[in-house]
C-alpha cells in the first residue's frame, strides 16, 4: 500500500511509536522537504573548525552531536555541551570516537569552563544564547558561529493547532534582537543573515514526528489531544496536498573584541 493510500489511523500510530531521540531527521525522508540556507551551516562549522588559528573550540547545545560530527575534522580541542539526558547519551556515543569531550550541562549560566577558554563557539538552533556567558569564555578575538531559529518559524503549523498568536510572540528571535543582546553583552556582530525557508509536509505522520520532536511547537502535543485537528489536517493533506509552512533561520558571527 502507497504511503497516501495509508489512512490516518495508520499513519499517526506509526509516528506517535517511533523515536524521536537525538536530533536526526531522516525518519521524515519522503515525508516532509525543507529548503536549507544559502549559506549551509555545517559546510561553513566545518571550514571555521579547520581553521589552524582555531585550537580550542566550543559547541553548546549539541543534541545528539549529528551536525558536529559532520564537521570533522577538529580542532586540538573540542568540546560539545548538551542538557537532555538521552542526547547527552547519543552525542558521547558519536563524538567521544572523534576525540570531542562531551559535557552534560543544564544550558543556564554559568558555563562549566575558564574565562577566554576558547577561540570558537559553535551552535545550531540553541534554545536560548547567553550571551554574557559566551563572551565569557572566547578568548579576546574569538568568535561566536550559530545558526539560530528565527521569528515566527514554522508558525503555520503551530497556529493550526493553537489558533493565532500574539504579536509579540511573532517578534520572539527577530535577528536584530539578538544581534543587540550580543553588542549588549560587548561582542562585535559581524555577519547577520536571515532567510525564510520552505517546509511541506506531505502526510499527517510527519507532521505527528515533527511535533513529538521538537516539543516547544505545540507545547503539551500528543496524538489523543489534538486527534479532530489532526484528522481534518489528514483531510486537507489528502484533498489540497502538501501541508505548507515556512522556517525562519538566521546566520550570525560576533566577535570579542581583541
Amino acid at each position: 500500500m502507497s504511503r497516501t493510500a495509508r489512512t490516518f489511523e495508520e499513519l499517526v500510530a506509526e509516528a506517535g511509536a517511533v523515536s524521536v531521540d537525538g536530533w536526526d531527521f531522516t525518519w521524515l525522508d519522503g515525508r516532509a522537504t525543507e529548503q536549507r540556507p544559502s549559506w549551509g551551516y555545517q559546510r561553513t562549522l566545518r571550514a571555521r573548525l579547520s581553521d589552524p588559528a582555531v585550537r580550542a573550540a566550543l559547541d553548546l547545545q549539541t543534541g545528539g552531536g549529528e551536525v558536529l560530527a559532520g564537521a570533522a575534522p577538529f580542532p586540538p580541542l573540542m568540546v560539545a555541551t548538551e542538557s537532555w539526558p538521552p542526547n547527552v547519551a547519543q552525542a558521547t556515543a558519536r563524538l567521544h570516537p572523534l576525540g570531542v569531550a562531551v559535557v552534560a550541562d543544564q544550558d543556564e549560566p554559568p558555563l562549566p569552563f575558564a574565562d577566554a577558554a576558547f577561540d570558537l563557539v559553535t551552535s545550531r538552533h540553541p534554545v536560548r544564547p547567553w550571551w554574557e556567558e559566551i563572551h565569557r569564555v572566547l578568548r579576546p578575538g574569538g568568535a561566536y558561529l550559530a545558526q539560530h531559529v528565527g521569528p515566527a518559524s514554522v508558525f503555520e503549523l503551530v497556529e493550526y493547532f493553537l489558533g493565532p498568536l500574539p504579536a509579540e510572540v511573532h517578534r520572539a528571535r527577530h535577528p536584530e534582537d539578538e544581534a543587540e543582546a550580543a553588542r549588549a553583552a560587548g561582542l562585535e556582530v559581524v555577519d547577520l543573515r536571515p532567510e525564510r525557508l520552505r517546509i511541506e509536509f506531505l502526510d499527517v505522520g510527519a507532521v505527528v514526528y515533527f511535533l513529538r520532536k521538537v516539543v516547544w511547537m505545540v507545547p503539551g502535543f500528543t496524538v489523543e489531544k489534538y486527534r479532530d485537528r489532526l484528522r481534518e489536517l489528514h483531510g486537507r493533506i489528502e484533498a489540497e496536498g502538501p501541508f505548507v509552512a515556512h522556517s525562519a533561520r538566521f546566520l550570525i558571527e560576533a566577535r570579542r573584541p581583541a
